[in-house]
Formats: structure tokens, sequence, C-alpha cells
């Protein structure tokens, strides 16, 4: 008998669980009435393209929507989970970048140096490249290697939140915000974090912090737009 774990694995499961999810994620999309901050975000961001996209972990399922058009790639790990994220972001016209994420310092574990060496060809390219900017397994804490891909590229770093107000919340590390339909959605960014070609470690580290507090304030705005505390704020 077949047990679960071994029906997971199947790449016709994983192919048909991505399809399932992109259009679900399709039908949230398109459900949802949309907020985007600042207004003239994607007419900012424009002239800075290839741009380098930073979200926190479990926030990112509504990123490809995020692309209007521009050619995109995400980075998504070699994981069995990242199967099914990888066949639902080709349903949904976002390239991929296979490999791991950020482990401190280290570039050589799971693929690292693969991966990195791939997002910087995409930059080279002109791809806009996503990725979750915290450390595996340890939410909101960004690690250094976006800022080394900010550094090595050339290419600016956008912090960016997308929340949706109909949502469900799970007990897991990242806190994954499962969004549903038929509610409000916002994107939220901030000014560009750049990374100087030059930097050293403490320049280094000052980015990492930059893009960790922005980001953290681009989230919690974003939940602010679509739960309204910000209007119930004002008829308190």
């Amino acid at each position: 008998m077949l047990s679960s774990r071994r029906i997971a694995r199947s790449p016709v499961v994983q192919q048909v669980i991505g399809l399932l999810a992109a259009e679900y994620l399709r039908l949230v999309w398109s459900t949802c009435r949309l907020t985007v901050e600042p207004a003239d975000l994607y007419e900012s961001v424009e002239p800075q393209q290839p741009v380098i996209v930073a979200m926190w972990h479990g926030q990112h399922f509504m990123a490809p929507f995020l692309s209007r058009g521009h050619r995109v790639k995400v980075l998504i790990s070699r994981h069995r989970d990242g199967e099914i994220n990888a066949h639902a972001a080709k349903r949904l016209g976002i390239g991929t970048v296979r490999g791991s994420g950020d482990h401190g310092r280290r570039f050589d574990v799971k693929g690292g140096v693969g991966a990195f060496k791939s997002m910087l060809n995409a930059l080279a390219e002109g791809y806009n490249m996503a990725l979750t900017a915290d450390i595996p397994k340890v939410a909101r804490v960004a690690g250094l290697g976006i800022i080394k891909l900010a550094q090595f590229s050339g290419r600016p770093i956008y912090p960016v939140a997308v929340a949706t107000s109909r949502r469900i919340v799970l007990r897991n590390w990242d806190r994954s915000a499962v969004n549903l339909p038929f509610g409000r959605v916002a994107i939220v960014s901030s000014d560009p974090v750049r990374v100087p070609a030059d930097a050293d470690d403490a320049t280094m580290e000052q980015c990492r912090v930059l893009v960790e507090r922005r980001l953290s304030q681009v989230t919690d705005r974003a939940y602010e737009i679509v739960d309204r505390k910000d209007r119930h704020a004002s008829l308190g």
C-alpha cells in the first residue's frame, strides 16, 4: 500500500497540487479589492529594474501577482513543498531559481552556491528577483544572503508585503498566512535599500538591519490597511 508520503513525492501529484494552488491563488487575487501603497509604486520602480524583491517567509503566497507583466523569477527550495510551489509559479507565469535560502554567511549548503549564481544571472538578464529574506526556520530575522545578492549584483532591494483581510494564520515557524478570497488585498513597499559594492562587514550588517526593519514596517502597514486599523483609529 502506498503511504501518504510516497504519494506526496509523486511528480504527477506534485504537479496537480501546484496547478490547483495556482488557480486558487488566482481566485483570491481576482476577488479581492486592491490597495497599493505608495500609489505610484510601479511607476517609481520601473526605472530601477531589475530589482530584488524581499518578502517575509509565510507572507509570500500572493507574490506572483506583483509582477504586472514584468519579467520575474522567484527563489524556491528543492524540498518537496518547493516542487509544488515551482509548478504553481510556472502556472502563474513566474520563472524559478531552485536552491536554498540564506544560511547566515554560507552559500555552500543545500545548493546555495548554484542558486546564488543563478540569481545573479537572472538579474543580469533583466529579470526581477523575488526571494524571502529571513533565515530558514528563523522567522522575521533577515539574513545576509539577500544583502550579498544586492552587493554582487548592484541592484536595489525593495522590501514588499502583500496581505489579505481574510486569511488563516498557521501555527508554524513562519506564521504562514493562507490567503482567502472575497476580501481586501494590499501591496505595500518602502524606499529601496542599496548595498555598496565595497561594503565592509559593518556596512553589510547595517543594510541587513535596515532590510529587516523596513520589511517589518511594510508588513505591519499592509495588515493595517486590509484590517482597516488605521481607519478605526481615526474614528476612535
